[in-house]
């Protein structure tokens, strides 16, 4: 049926299209409805960031407060009361040097506080060692004999494998030696070594460029020739070394050193032949020391040891390890 309407004149398509539905439409103001979202979103990712970084700090303080704490308590907290009477040990281990674990500053502050306690009623240096610095074992040597002096108590040595070059010096502070019958004692000696390239240069071509001020600067240069001159003062220092090596193991052993020809010439012996030779006194281990020399069986450990926080730093190197000893070595004061 049509409509009689002459005014209707709407065409059907547009008819169609007025009949869309309203809300396929964009609504008013839906910009602003998704700034805000983007804006939320954005926020809260903010603050999800801020968390993940306020949790690592709160980490990295606790490991900062648990190594310092480590630290603090394995050097200064004592493992038990002082005030018994106790047998005191210091272990010397390793090669001796500055930057090795058994150097003169530790070992020095470890024998300090052996000494100082009185309950100690004697120091028994452990040694397992292949020697090192001499300059480290003058000043171990040398304090020994300032604690002998001023506390008026004994010191013994008790070598289990090896007990060679530096560890002897430290050991020759002892007033007893005690080894094992297959120890390694002795090589009082003075070594020097190193490498020399001028040959090898020579075949491949390459010119040696050094330039100094003062003739004997270029001493020991392993890119340059060794002069005759060089290798006498090498040997005058190296001979200078020996002699103050030879006077401490005197000083020390006295009357019960046999003397041969070969006693400081570098050989090592047996701790059994150590003994014939008055580098040693007797065979003993620790505890026999302890028990039957000292006769205060209950030992106390006084080694001062890497802390928790340098056995990081080495193993990470760098970076946070670093600043965690820093900080550790900051707070907390250190056991040197």
């Amino acid at each position: 049926m049509t409509s009689s309407d002459p005014t209707n004149t709407t065409p059907p398509h547009e008819g169609a299209a007025a009949t869309v539905p309203r809300s396929s439409q964009p609504a008013p103001g839906w910009e602003r409805a998704l700034l805000e979202k983007v804006l939320l979103a954005q926020l809260a990712e903010q603050r999800a960031a801020r968390r993940w970084r306020n949790l690592w700090r709160s980490v990295w303080l606790a490991l900062v407060l648990l190594a310092g704490w480590l630290a603090y308590s394995d050097t200064v907290l004592p493992t038990k009361p002082k005030s018994t009477p106790h047998t005191a040990l210091v272990e010397i281990r390793g090669p001796i040097g500055p930057e090795d674990e058994a150097n003169a500053s530790a070992l020095v502050g470890a024998l300090r506080a052996a000494f100082e306690d009185p309950g100690a009623q004697a120091v028994v240096l452990l040694i397992d060692s292949p020697g090192g610095s001499p300059v480290q074992a003058g000043s171990v040597n040398d304090e020994i004999w300032r604690l002998k002096n001023k506390h008026d108590k004994p010191v013994y040595a008790v070598v289990e494998e090896t007990c060679a070059s530096a560890a002897y010096y430290i050991a020759a502070a002892a007033d007893r030696i005690y080894v094992d019958k297959a120890s390694l004692v002795g090589s009082i000696g003075v070594l020097m070594d190193g490498f020399g390239f001028t040959g090898l240069m020579d075949k491949l071509g390459v010119e040696r460029r050094l330039l100094t001020a003062g003739e004997n600067k270029g001493f020991l240069d392993p890119f340059s020739p060794q002069t005759p001159a060089h290798r006498a003062h090498a040997q005058r220092m190296l001979d200078d070394i020996h002699r103050q090596f030879i006077v401490v193991v005197r000083k020390g052993r006295g009357d019960r050193l046999k003397e041969t020809p070969e006693t400081f010439s570098g050989l090592v012996w047996t701790g059994e032949r150590a003994v014939e030779l008055g580098l040693a006194d007797d065979f003993g281990n620790v505890d026999y020391v302890a028990r039957e020399v000292v006769q205060a069986e209950d030992i106390i450990d006084y080694t001062q040891r890497e802390s928790v926080a340098e056995r990081l730093a080495r193993r990470f190197g760098a970076g946070a390890a670093e600043s965690l000893l820093h900080l550790a070595r900051g707070a907390w004061p250190a056991w040197r």
